[in-house]
């Protein structure tokens, strides 16, 4: 080989070892500011119910069902991060089974309960069971709909929330610890799983439009409805009177998300700013009605509405402005089919 073959080659290798040990900073921003610390909540609160759960386990303990408040909003929160560790072992759907659009969740609740079923006895066994019967909108029912605390006996009832408890505890705290061991370090250093930042960059951008889309056709879109046919119903959480609350908080996780991924640009940023603040008033006039239960009058379906176009017209400009900065386009997302 010639000294300038050799002299290529040993530069070609510097290059390489070079770019291994560096870390993109947009990549390492969204990962050290936006998604280890919602993950750490999401571990620490669901962490915190499990173990309140061990002596107060009563549908009915307000102290529980505080808990599982707190937990729940740690996952909202999260719930755009539809990726690596959160789609392992079926975690995301286990946490929280949600859109249910065949009603699996109040079916396979009340044969659990009827039964008695013994999949709650243990940890390994619950992991077993249907992700219809595990997570958070499992025990909504149990908390919130009446009918479901009289299926089964006291004892029983408790069970199932400690072992609802302990499972999205379990699950959270992988979730945490594989982007902590692991996927953190595959999105910092593009190898086999993200090949260059570009890459990692489309993966992070993926996420807010997923979010957005979830926001806009999902907790908005599907009590909404048609003006026909709107759909109260339909609405999340709305027996604990969530729906609205789920909004709010997937609305200020997503803000921090696009302002980290526009960092640079401070025109778009400024723009993202505006019309997420745009967003928070208008979610904030729908503050009386707070599972969306009066879709059906014209006013209050027009505030919903409303707020439906706000979230699009982020969509629009993150497809539009954002996307090009980060050299990325939306793509496909957690809730497209194969």
């Amino acid at each position: 080989m010639s000294v300038l073959s050799r002299l290529a080659s040993t530069a070609c290798a510097l290059v390489a070892l070079t770019g291994m040990a560096r870390a993109d900073a947009l990549t390492d921003a969204v990962i050290d500011q936006h998604i280890l610390p919602t993950y750490e909540r999401l571990a620490t609160e669901t962490a915190e119910f499990a173990t309140l759960t061990e002596n107060d386990c009563a549908p009915t303990s307000e102290a529980v069902r505080t808990a599982w408040g707190e937990a729940f909003d740690a996952w909202v929160a999260a719930s755009h991060l539809r990726f690596g560790p959160s789609e392992a072992d079926n975690r995301a759907f286990a946490i929280a089974f949600w859109p249910d659009s065949r009603s699996k969740t109040p079916k396979a609740l009340r044969s659990l309960l009827l039964d008695s079923d013994p999949v709650v006895n243990t940890p390994e066994e619950f992991a077993t069971a249907s992700v219809a019967v595990r997570g958070f909108y499992a025990l909504e029912y149990l908390f919130y709909e009446p009918a479901y605390a009289d299926l089964t006996s006291p004892d029983y009832a408790c069970a199932f929330v400690k072992a609802v408890a302990q499972d999205v505890s379990r699950n959270s705290a992988a979730i945490l610890t594989d982007w902590q061991e692991d996927y953190a370090d595959k999105l910092r250093h593009p190898d086999d799983r993200y090949r260059s930042d570009e890459e990692a960059h489309q993966e992070l951008f993926k996420a807010l439009t997923t979010g957005l889309e979830i926001l806009a056709d999902m907790r908005l879109g599907r009590p909404l409805g048609t003006f026909d046919t709107p759909r109260p119903n339909r609405a999340e959480a709305r027996r604990s009177g969530r729906s609205l609350r789920h909004v709010q908080i997937q609305l200020d996780s997503l803000r921090q998300l696009a302002q980290l991924l526009s960092e640079g640009d401070t025109e778009l940023s400024q723009h993202l700013t505006q019309l997420f603040d745009k967003a928070d008033r208008h979610a904030a006039n729908l503050a009386d009605d707070p599972s969306f239960a009066g879709v059906s009058d014209p006013q209050k379906r027009f505030l919903l509405e409303t707020l439906q176009q706000d979230v699009r017209e982020i969509k629009e400009i993150a497809a539009l402005d954002l996307g090009p900065k980060l050299g990325v386009e939306a793509g496909f997302n957690a809730l497209d089919g194969d």
